[in-house]
């Protein structure tokens, strides 16, 4: 049975600052990559959150339809948002549990209706530790960042 995973990543330079995105989605079929498609963007002042954010985003926009995913990200901020404190940012109208509105909450809400379209596990792994996947993402994502370097 084909499996379908995208490696995600955020990079920037300086927080705030010139940022990009990647992913390296794979189908797979047992460890064997059957189809493997990249993609990648960047913007001129971002912040590193919001590159780990678009890079989950285009991940699952991409897809024609609604598809079973794991999603491999290195941001346990976008791990831990998606899966456990945007419910409590939705019930509290996109304000955190200090009452403050929350970051990038655009985004997050078009991760959201993102996700709803499929059936997604998250994953988190280390970044920079040597996962074959998660390099190939960052690389991506300072491909996407290069245009924008000055």
């Amino acid at each position: 049975m084909t499996q379908l995973f995208a490696y995600t990543d955020g990079a920037c330079s300086g927080n705030p600052g010139p940022g990009g995105w990647g992913v390296l989605l794979q189908a797979r079929d047992g460890e064997t990559v059957v189809k493997e498609r990249v993609l990648q963007g960047g913007e001129a002042a971002t912040t590193n959150n919001r590159m780990e954010l678009l890079a989950a985003i285009n991940a699952l926009e991409v897809l024609e339809r609604p598809s079973r995913i794991t999603v491999v990200t290195d941001s346990a901020y976008v791990k831990n948002g998606v899966t456990g404190w945007i419910h409590g940012w939705k019930r509290n109208g996109w304000r955190t549990s200090a009452k403050k509105p929350v970051k990038n909450a655009e985004l997050w809400q078009r991760l959201d209706a993102a996700q709803a379209r499929h059936d997604v596990t998250w994953e988190w792994v280390k970044g920079h530790a040597g996962h074959p996947e998660n390099e190939r993402a960052d690389e991506l994502a300072r491909a996407g960042m290069a245009p924008f370097k000055g």
